[in-house]
């Protein structure tokens, strides 16, 4: 068994906002899986999810805690303890202000970084646990208005294509391993295309492109 925790806010009021991203990728995981009956358990909401052969069969918990994010380690604890699992089998999704919107990362272990829930994990469990980063951006200002604020209509597109991959990268995770799945690691969407180079403009008078000289003596 393995464990995929999401971080997030409990609460309609923070559904959608920057923090709940940890809740998001589950949420995609168990549309994308038609997984259904979260139970409260833990101090958290908790879907079972017996994993295709597909994916490296087995079962896996998805578990999002209700404890508010500075408290996400509670559940964390519990879970494991309960099943005698190791740190390194949970996976924690978690949002990121130091990567740009879009962004992954994807470590088998590292630091809190400054977010509180991951700090509240490691005072528990210590730091050898993978952790799957989703980027939300920098704030220009505030940084708790920032992260309990919701997405904009115009970041709505990449986050979408964000919360997508990640749920990629928590399947490859379960398939593969950490090692494999860090390929998911950068963008959700590749860089727009440059715009079209113009064509030289026509010689004065002749409303003809200009031949431009070869280089090679035959011509």
């Amino acid at each position: 068994m393995r464990v995929v925790l999401g971080i997030g806010n409990p609460g309609s009021a923070y559904e959608r906002t920057r923090h709940n991203c940890g809740f998001l990728v589950l949420n995609e995981l168990a549309r994308r899986h038609r997984l259904a009956g979260w139970s409260k358990r833990w101090s958290a909401l908790v879907c079972d999810w017996h994993v295709s052969e597909s994916l490296g069969n087995g079962r896996a918990l998805l578990v999002k805690p209700q404890t508010f994010v500075n408290l996400s380690g509670e559940s964390a604890q519990a879970v494991l303890a309960f099943h005698k699992l190791a740190a390194s089998e949970m996976l924690v999704v978690v949002d990121d202000i130091n990567l740009p919107l879009g962004h992954l990362r994807l470590r088998p272990d590292g630091s809190a970084g400054g977010h509180n829930g991951l700090k509240d994990i490691e005072a528990r469990l210590g730091k050898t646990y993978p952790r799957l980063r989703v980027g939300i951006g920098r704030p220009a200002n505030d940084q708790v208005d920032h992260v309990l604020g919701a997405f904009t209509e115009a970041e709505r597109e990449d986050l979408s294509a964000m919360i997508a991959k990640a749920a990629d990268c928590v399947e490859g995770w379960l398939r593969d391993g950490v090692s494999v799945a860090c390929r998911f690691n950068g963008p959700s969407r590749p860089p727009a295309a440059p715009p079209a180079a113009k064509p030289p403009a026509a010689a004065p008078g002749t409303g003809t492109i200009p031949r431009t000289p070869s280089a090679d003596p035959r011509t």
